[in-house]
């Protein structure tokens, strides 16, 4: 059998260091908000390159107080891609503000920059792009639209933790950065976990009041805030995991790379513009044949997935709103798209072993 991500393995090559640090933490009893949170995000910050880091619950909450530190409600639009997890247009919603979907980039996966002026309205005040899969988006072109037309630029960070555009980690780009520590995450904790980095000490003031019921003094409140904090046993294990993060995406590099020699005359394999580098949350490829081989796949034991299946702009969640819409590249990606196991610890021969299954299905 080989899963999708083999987390038990990285706990077993960890194990020593992750239960010392997590029985410290126990030890500690400063459960919330506790000295390896304060930690945990000053040495994100500093592994980022940015003034802060917030740490909070998940990424879904990393999304939702970013877009309300940034002063967006009801009445503004924010620009984002149809072609990633629903948190990202969820969290635009729950702050009362309207997404607008611009379509993607056919080999990058990522919203096309060159579609994006189309979309803008007066009512618009923001763009969140999204790094899918750990490829940057092309940062210097979304930026330059946003110094244009006056608009607050806000990355989805969710699936590229360690990645870079333009030699600057994602993450201190915009003037927030919001990521997720899903356990299945480049940098997974062992239950939900999120972060925002800042640009401003004024920002990250903002967002450590908002994750705390609005309160900066115990229970004096200002605002309505929300409860949403990362607890210090994760930031422990997280703080274990920081200190390898450049090692885990090299290592997940070394088996997409691998993948793509084997399969690039097959099937349409990643792109890598070279203004970046990729980090490969996963690592996805295009075929006509994605049931064919799936099931193949399965009937070796091997995992597979697609991410994702029905853009956010056909969801029904959606309909009333964008039911005219059309984005025929992400209806096209979403329909041919399929995601291989990767994981640091992947071997060569696993890889091989994938490769050769993914071929058996398409050639015979």
């Amino acid at each position: 059998m080989i899963p999708m991500v083999d987390l038990k393995t990285q706990y077993h090559t960890l194990k020593a260091e992750i239960d010392s640090a997590v029985l410290d933490a126990i030890e500690s009893t400063q459960f919330i908000l506790g000295p390896n949170v304060t930690a945990f995000e000053q040495e994100s910050a500093s592994y980022l390159g940015v003034s802060h880091a917030v740490s909070c619950a998940s990424g879904t909450d990393a999304l939702h107080l970013a877009i309300l530190a940034a002063g967006i409600g009801p009445g503004d639009e924010v620009i984002t891609s149809p072609f990633t997890f629903i948190a990202t247009a969820e969290a635009i919603c729950y702050a009362g503000a309207t997404p607008v979907f611009v379509d993607i980039d056919p080999q990058t996966f990522n919203i096309d920059p060159a579609l994006i002026e189309k979309a803008i309205t007066p009512r618009t005040r923001a763009i969140i792009p999204v790094h899918l899969f750990g490829q940057p988006a092309d940062m210097l072109a979304i930026s330059g639209i946003c110094d244009r037309h006056g608009l607050l630029l806000i990355e989805d960070c969710a699936q590229s933790f360690g990645a870079k555009a333009n030699n600057m980690m994602t993450g201190s780009l915009g003037m927030l950065g919001c990521f997720s520590f899903f356990p299945s995450k480049n940098l997974g904790c062992y239950g939900d976990g999120g972060m925002i980095s800042c640009a401003t000490q004024e920002l990250a003031d903002k967002i450590k009041v908002l994750r705390n019921h609005g309160s900066k003094v115990r229970y004096h409140h200002h605002l309505i805030g929300y409860n949403s904090r990362l607890d210090d046993i994760q930031a422990a294990i997280l703080r274990v995991k920081l200190k390898r993060i450049d090692l885990f995406n090299a290592a997940r590099r070394r088996v997409a790379h691998l993948y793509s020699d084997l399969l690039s005359d097959l099937v349409t394999v990643p792109f890598e513009d070279g203004k970046g580098t990729h980090v490969y949350h996963q690592y996805t490829l295009l075929t006509d044949r994605r049931d064919a081989v799936m099931a193949r796949l399965s009937e070796r034991q091997i995992a597979s997935a697609v991410y994702y299946p029905i853009p956010l702009h056909k969801q029904e969640v959606f309909a009333e709103a964008c039911g005219a819409t059309c984005l025929p590249v992400a209806e096209e990606v979403a329909s041919r798209c399929m995601s291989l196991p990767i994981f640091p610890e992947m071997s060569d021969e696993q890889v091989r072993l994938v490769a050769a299954t993914v071929k058996e299905a398409l050639v015979g």
